[in-house]
């Protein structure tokens, strides 16, 4: 008899997403809840590690990741005026040797496959709703929903995020994500290098991926004093502003902005904010996934895969286990240190970012990192 007959998934992020699909391959009756009724998140560019690619492979989506977006095996990193300082090769997963070393895609497709995957392994998917309340006992929680319907289920999955409303009821002294220092530009430009290419300014990263065959994202992170609010319409003059040192094809893509040459270039800003929380992440039947336990900043391009990889290990767990608890401490055990690996390097790359220091340091911290995530789970 499984370990638990049904189950609440609370956000259709990629880490809920896949939560459902492998909870569904073990006969699990799986519901997933997601507040956005368009169920299409905002987005450019999102690279995909090589240890994500081989998760995406066991979830079962990954010809089709490949087929829509863009890959790479090695990151040339270059100076401000786009002259290669160094290429760093990106060696494949261990256990995935016949899979690029790393990938990218639009997240709306990334999106859209595993929805499409989460409804075809049978979870029923609720949108433009949430959670009102929850009430567990020993047995189960009950949930009542803001439509006004009910439910109980074996087990709560809270995925909702960065801002989770669930870890408020698992952890409410969390006081919140922390400022990084740190805002994320994004925007859809040109493919014109096989590589993914990082450019190193004084205070300032950007860099360009590849997300299909003619496109890449190009991120810029820059050095802020606070998490202050950019008015979207000056978005793409304020990147432009950040772009001001750099040449290559940087440059150009500066130029193209302000000559609005680039209609389609979909900018995006945020503010970077994140946090490491101490297990266990659960309290009795509800439990923690994904950025609402490991919020991290963009540094090494793994968020979204340690939230599959939280899910795999989620799932597994739950299959192998003949108590909850037990399951749900080795969940939380099992996935701690990858995912305190990823915050940990992704900060300290910041701080050097920041700081302007030194390029052979950032280099280091980037490839120990990435060294360490080919194990497998």
């Amino acid at each position: 008899m499984a370990l638990i007959q049904n189950a609440l998934i609370i956000g259709g992020g990629v880490g809920g997403m896949c939560a459902a699909i492998q909870l569904r391959k073990q006969g699990v009756d799986v519901t997933l809840v997601e507040r956005n009724p368009d169920w299409a998140p905002d987005g450019a560019g999102i690279t995909i590690s090589g240890p994500t690619l081989r998760a995406l492979r066991e979830v079962g989506v990954l010809d089709e990741v490949l087929r829509l977006g863009g890959h790479w095996n090695a990151v040339d990193v270059c100076g401000p005026d786009g002259s290669v300082k160094v290429t760093v090769p990106i060696l494949p997963a261990l256990g995935a040797e016949d899979l690029p070393g790393a990938g990218g895609i639009m997240r709306p497709v990334l999106a859209d496959i595993l929805g499409h995957a989460t409804q075809a392994a049978g979870a029923t998917v609720r949108l433009g709703l949430t959670f009102e309340s929850m009430l567990q006992d020993e047995g189960g929680v009950d949930v009542a929903f803001t439509d006004g319907s009910s439910g109980r289920y074996d087990l709560v999955i809270g995925a909702d995020g960065v801002h989770s409303a669930v870890r408020k009821l698992v952890l409410p002294d969390f006081p919140g994500p922390k400022f990084s220092g740190q805002g994320s530009w994004r925007a859809v430009v040109p493919r014109l290098r096989e590589n993914s290419t990082i450019y190193m300014g004084r205070t300032t990263k950007a860099g360009v991926n590849p997300i299909s065959a003619t496109q890449c994202y190009l991120f810029v992170l820059d050095k802020r004093e606070g998490m202050d609010f950019i008015d979207s319409a000056l978005w793409p003059e304020k990147l432009a502003e950040l772009l001001e040192e750099f040449g290559g094809q940087v440059g150009d893509i500066r130029d193209a902005l302000r000559a609005g040459s680039m209609p389609d270039a979909k900018v995006l800003y945020r503010p970077l904010a994140g946090h490491m929380i101490n297990g266990p992440w659960h309290r009795g039947r509800i439990v923690l996934l994904g950025d609402t336990v490991h919020a991290t900043t963009p540094h090494l391009a793994s968020g979204a895969g340690i939230a599959i990889e939280g899910a795999l290990v989620l799932a597994e767990e739950l299959g192998r286990r003949h108590y909850l608890e037990g399951a749900l401490l080795a969940y939380a055990g099992r996935h701690y240190d990858r995912a305190r690996l990823v915050v940990t390097a992704s900060g300290r790359m910041g701080q050097i970012e920041q700081a302007g220091g030194s390029l052979e340091e950032h280099t280091a911290v980037m490839r120990d990192a990435q060294e360490k995530l080919r194990a497998p789970l």
